[in-house]
């Protein structure tokens, strides 16, 4: 029995020293934030570099409207610096855990609250808030002017880095919005038109001056449904307007966008945008600034052809 002894007090020996290294494993301490969309996680991120550890709750490629989360997720929600959210109605599979989490008092900011909102004009969602600011880069800027003092006042940000990283990703910005000026002018002005799977381009119109002819699916959310006679409505706006292009977004199937285009007897494009969800690495828009570009790009070709 002896000779079993030393492999013993070794075994327990090593087994110290692994227990010891585990508890002597780096933690990550730096401040939380958390953030509901990847699109808005793609620009805190942006903003804070290496200062901060941020979570993106959403996964790429999901739907806003009816992404769920963990119970795990839901509790690192309530652990966060600050909690940062879209609001204006976007999140509706998420917001029972995002208004918890304010109810326990962590810091919040909600970006639809730094924007002038534009309300939808048509469908059931008609007088409602539009939430879906961030296709108008200038009212993203908002949203960054906005998120900086909140961002500052976290313990273990350094004001004077964040103050470099927020002016560089404003010129960022600013440049976005420049070329996509440059772009859309170029689109004659009877074919300033969209027609998409659901209202998600009222910013992008206001903006730049185009037309919203109408949706696929009413309202602002991609939980709806269509009747028979909004394909019916869509079909005449698309005869009456000549359109070339129907943009469906990533996010949902086209399955109705290209039954529509079956239907209107026009020969019209059905071209696939990145409108709510950022991709991830290799799917074409890992980011805002490049999901923007190439949505600037299809849209400008789309109705130019």
């Amino acid at each position: 029995m002896r000779m079993f002894r030393p492999l013993a007090t070794a075994s327990a020996i090593a087994l110290a020293a692994v227990s010891l290294t585990a508890c002597a494993a780096p933690t990550d301490d730096r401040p939380l934030i958390v953030v509901s969309t990847n699109i808005l996680g793609d620009v805190v991120e942006n903003l804070v570099g290496d200062q901060a550890r941020v979570v993106t709750l959403m996964k790429p490629n999901a739907d806003p409207h009816s992404f769920e989360i963990s119970a795990q997720e839901a509790a690192t929600l309530r652990e966060a610096d600050l909690l940062v959210s879209n609001g204006l109605g976007l999140e509706e599979g998420l917001q029972q855990h995002l208004d918890s989490a304010s109810a326990t008092d962590v810091a919040t900011f909600v970006a639809g609250d730094a924007i002038d909102v534009l309300d939808y004009s048509e469908g059931d969602a008609a007088g409602m808030p539009d939430s879906h600011f961030w296709t108008d880069p200038s009212r993203m800027l908002d949203v960054v002017d906005a998120l900086e003092p909140a961002l500052a006042e976290i313990d273990g940000i350094d004001a004077t880095a964040l103050q470099a990283s927020v002016s560089d990703y404003r010129g960022d910005l600013y440049e976005l919005d420049a070329e996509m000026t440059a772009a859309f002018e170029s689109i004659p002005a009877e074919r300033r038109a969209l027609v998409t799977n659901h209202h998600v381009f009222g910013y992008l119109a206001d903006r730049f001056d185009f037309e919203v002819v109408g949706a696929v699916i009413p309202g602002g959310t991609t939980l709806a449904a269509p009747s028979a006679s909004d394909l019916a409505d869509l079909v005449e706006a698309v005869d009456d307007t000549g359109v070339p292009a129907i943009f469906a977004e990533s996010s949902s199937p086209d399955r109705l966008a290209r039954a529509l285009a079956d239907e209107a007897d026009l020969d019209v494009e059905v071209i696939e945008l990145f409108t709510e969800s950022l991709t991830d690495a290799d799917g074409g828009a890992p980011d805002y600034l490049t999901m923007m570009r190439v949505n600037t790009e299809r849209i400008t070709s789309g109705l130019t052809r």
